[in-house]
């Protein structure tokens, strides 16, 4: 009986370790100004939601987490933001842009999807169970969906990985050309 209520108590800390850094990290991502800093705090960021994900047993949506989002698409983004060069960006100059605005309205329509849910879980609407088998989550139940359900969404992601990439190169060119344009005094 002790040693279970100390794996809960173990399961507790690690859930709210990794929940505030989650958190704390979403808001350094998008609160620094370096792109740098913020593609860093996304790495902490997907870190923290990988270690969510092993609390829920998912172990290989865990995995997949770190190595794909954390590794290969992370090394892109900073790869991208090196090329590109150092700017900075000051997102709270010059007033509220339809950018904030968006931002602000997805926030709100966000709390109000949880106040919702947290509303439907205490009344009891929420209380009924689905039977999962042993094969969810596995890798080729995973790919299975991929290549059958979900292949439009999958096959449009990778498109869209590839038009970022390519727009990153662009925008390299082009800051490349304009800094050689300024004359120097």
């Amino acid at each position: 009986m002790i040693v279970a209520s100390v794996g809960n108590v173990l399961v507790w800390a690690v859930w709210l370790g990794a929940a505030f850094a989650c958190l704390g990290s979403a808001v350094a991502v998008v609160s620094f100004t370096n792109p740098f800093y913020s593609a860093l705090a996304l790495i902490g960021n997907l870190g923290s939601l990988a270690v969510l994900y092993l609390l829920l047993s998912s172990e290989f949506v865990a995995a997949a987490q770190v190595l794909v989002y954390a590794g290969a698409v992370m090394v892109m983004f900073l790869f991208v933001i090196a090329y590109i060069g150092p700017r900075t960006e000051s997102p709270w100059t010059g007033g509220p842009t339809w950018q904030t605005i968006g931002a602000v309205l997805a926030a709100g329509a966000i709390l109000v999807e949880i106040v919702v849910a947290i509303g439907l879980k205490a009344g009891g609407s929420l209380s009924h169970s689905h039977h999962v088998d042993g094969a969810f989550g596995t890798p080729s139940y995973i790919g299975r969906l991929f290549l059958t359900d979900h292949l439009l969404a999958f096959e449009i992601t990778s498109i869209v990985l590839l038009v970022a990439a390519i727009g990153g190169v662009i925008l390299g060119a082009h800051s490349r050309t304009t800094a050689d344009e300024v004359p120097s005094l």
